[in-house]
């Protein structure tokens, strides 16, 4: 018993104080959540701008916009209405114009195509949140729900590969018996990412790239490097990849959330860890074609044959692989017609 009143009050300065602030912090009521603030797109950019040259709103015929509880996104469609329905999902820092030289070729075989860009690219918005895997599928799962699409054959190039897979787990209802997937991310370990990318995409990093200095000096650099934009149908295949890269550098130069979107989707996006997912019920007696480059630097091609082991074994049976001999990571671009071939060819096949 203490009996010494000094000890008693340095008593009760050690244990009143820590009992005040534990019973507040448990009786606290949180303050309601904010919202999620949204950055623009390319349509908020005027009208001379050079984007609108390389890739316009209409850049695909079809198009249109939703808006979603994460902004406003942009998509197209082509093809007959009654056609079976495709959606082409693209990559981690190439809008949808990536899929020129495939869209528009299967909507002429009758299929009815869906190409739409992502969170954060091109004519989307780009909210400032994680870019997970979950951000993706549901704004799928949304844009084809306002369309009144009740299922699709995915299809998806780099992550949009991952994209893919995680929809099929996630919302197999929605998915038809085919899947494609192109130079398929997803499967890619920390080591496949190259110091340079890691560190880059580093919150640090993408806070003072994406300040409005550095914008205003990529800016600039991009005006005194431009030249005159030239049309992608008439370009050959090396004209065709240069203008892919500068819509890339127009994204992070003008559009705020752009470089944000890229980061957290290299961390925390569906580039890994999707194995879960491959092996899933989803993909139970669906046919699965594995497209991919031997010569595949940002995607090792060691993981289109490492997908096919990780199928479920009714899928395993129904699906393939094809490599393209001497092809990088931008299969759709380099090789258009050879992947546009293989996916008709599989999507004919009963």
């Amino acid at each position: 018993m203490v009996s010494n009143p000094f000890q008693c009050l340095t008593l009760s300065l050690l244990i009143i104080p820590p009992l005040l602030i534990t019973t507040y912090l448990l009786a606290a009521f949180p303050h309601p959540p904010e919202a999620v603030y949204v950055h623009k797109s390319l349509a908020s950019l005027p009208p001379d701008a050079k984007s609108w040259s390389i890739y316009p709103e209409d850049f695909y015929p079809g198009g249109g916009y939703v808006s979603l509880p994460f902004g406003r996104m942009r998509y197209w469609l082509m093809g007959p209405e009654k056609g079976q329905k495709v959606v082409l999902i693209h990559g981690l820092s190439i809008p949808a114009m990536i899929w020129k030289d495939v869209a528009p070729q299967l909507a002429s075989q009758g299929y009815r195509v869906l190409v739409y860009d992502l969170y954060g690219r091109g004519y989307s918005d780009a909210p400032q949140t994680t870019y997970d895997a979950n951000l993706y599928t549901v704004q799928l799962a949304l844009l084809m729900q306002y369309l009144r699409w009740e299922k699709a054959i995915i299809a998806g190039v780099s992550m949009g590969g991952g994209i893919a897979t995680a929809f099929t787990a996630q919302f197999p209802h929605l998915v038809d018996d085919k899947v494609v997937l192109i130079a398929c991310a997803g499967l890619m370990e920390a080591s496949d990412i190259s110091r340079t990318a890691k560190f880059m995409s580093s919150p640090l990093v993408q806070t003072l790239t994406s300040s409005a200095p550095a914008r205003k000096y990529l800016q600039r650099l991009i005006m005194k490097n431009s030249t005159a934009a030239l049309a992608a149908s008439a370009a050959p295949a090396d004209k065709k990849e240069s203008i892919v890269t500068e819509i890339v550098r127009l994204q992070s130069a003008h559009l705020t959330g752009y470089n944000a979107a890229l980061s957290s989707s290299m961390r925390d996006g569906p580039i890994r860890g999707q194995a879960p997912s491959f092996s899933s019920d989803g993909f139970n007696d669906r046919a699965v074609l594995v497209i991919h480059g031997t010569k595949d630097n940002t995607v090792n091609p060691r993981y289109g044959s490492l997908i096919l082991t990780l199928l479920p074994p009714t899928t395993r049976d129904r699906s393939r692989l094809i490599t393209l001999e001497g092809a990088g990571h931008d299969l759709t671009i380099s090789h258009g017609d050879d992947v546009t071939q293989a996916m008709l060819e599989f999507l004919k096949k009963k």
